[in-house]
């Protein structure tokens, strides 16, 4: 009878703040009170948040998640995910007199206020952000064409040349990388030392946390596993985050049913995070799948305080 192989230990280290975040928590909030009010089905346009299992959640619950407003039939309540949406959006649901919520993360309307106010001072607004995001389409979408210009890299930031260099502002999307995104604002300001810039980061405090303590983790872990979606811009920035800090075994998985037990090999302290989307029982899942093939030591590593909740809208909150 052969021996059995002994379990391994490993060190398991717990980022701390990880997971949602207070505009993920409200968005979700809105759509569950909504059902709760209005009944099956809520439509929602765009997915909620960028997480599969709250998505999928939340559609059991009755709610019909939909690309665009004209696939809301009339007489439905709707509603705006929390990336925020163009203009047009809202203006196009008032003209069918459709009821609909906003869950609008209060920090990204922060940004949308600040290029407006911009705007309306004459001042060319420079976006810093991602392409194609939800976030990125619907701050460009507050402001008229031609009003406001992308930038993704310092190399766009050098190719760019504005009519008047002395009325220029910059607003940045909420979830980037905070090091990559002051290299980009740094660059502007060399350019253009005249460009206005917000009065507080707009980077939200959530994604700046939750990269502070990836950074932390990878001053010890061989291995992370960043939990979130591929399309979750603060996720993907975290994985990014951390390979950046040193190290590189770095990965997202969007559940434990996505692990690669190869990563592991040679691995005696992993770290384990979370982005604003994902939700803390895909923490836990991820926690009992390594407890099934190590003999696993919980730690958590904590540097930041967290107390931040935003208000429902008024209709909801009764």
């Amino acid at each position: 009878m052969g021996t059995p192989t002994p379990i391994m230990p490993l060190r398991l280290l717990l980022a701390s703040p990880r997971g949602f975040c207070a505009g993920v928590d409200r968005a979700i909030q809105i759509v569950e009170r909504a059902l709760e009010k209005h009944g099956q089905p809520v439509y929602v346009r765009h997915e909620i948040v960028h997480n599969k299992y709250v998505v999928e959640s939340l559609e059991a619950r009755g709610a019909i998640f939909v690309d665009e407003l004209d696939q809301v039939p009339d007489g439905v309540p709707v509603v705006f995910s929390a990336h925020g949406v163009p203009k047009t959006v809202p203006a196009a649901a008032e003209e069918r007199g459709l009821d609909y919520l906003d869950a609008t993360c209060p920090l990204v309307s922060k940004v949308h206020v600040d290029a407006g106010r911009h705007n309306k001072a004459g001042r060319h607004v420079i976006l810093i952000g991602h392409k194609g995001h939800p976030e990125v389409i619907g701050t460009m979408g507050q402001l008229p064409d031609g009003t406001m210009t992308l930038v993704e890299t310092i190399g766009d930031v050098e190719a760019l040349e504005p009519d008047d260099i002395s009325a220029l502002a910059y607003v940045t999307q909420t979830t980037l990388s905070v090091d990559d995104t002051a290299g980009i604002v740094k660059a502007l300001q060399d350019k253009f030392p005249l460009i206005e810039g917000p009065h507080k980061e707009d980077i939200c405090y959530a994604t700046t946390n939750r990269q502070e303590a990836v950074k932390a983790l990878a001053a010890e872990a061989d291995l992370i596993l960043v939990i979130g979606a591929p399309n979750s811009s603060n996720s993907v920035r975290l994985v990014e985050v951390a390979q950046k800090a040193g190290c590189p075994q770095a990965y997202l998985v969007q559940s434990a049913r996505q692990i690669n037990w190869t990563w592991f090999t040679g691995c005696r302290t992993m770290g384990l995070t979370a982005g604003a989307s994902a939700p803390e029982i895909l923490i836990q899942d991820v926690i009992k799948a390594v407890g099934e093939k190590y003999e696993v030591s919980v730690e958590n590593l904590h540097v930041r305080d967290e107390n931040v909740t935003f208000k429902l809208p008024r209709s909801l909150s009764a």
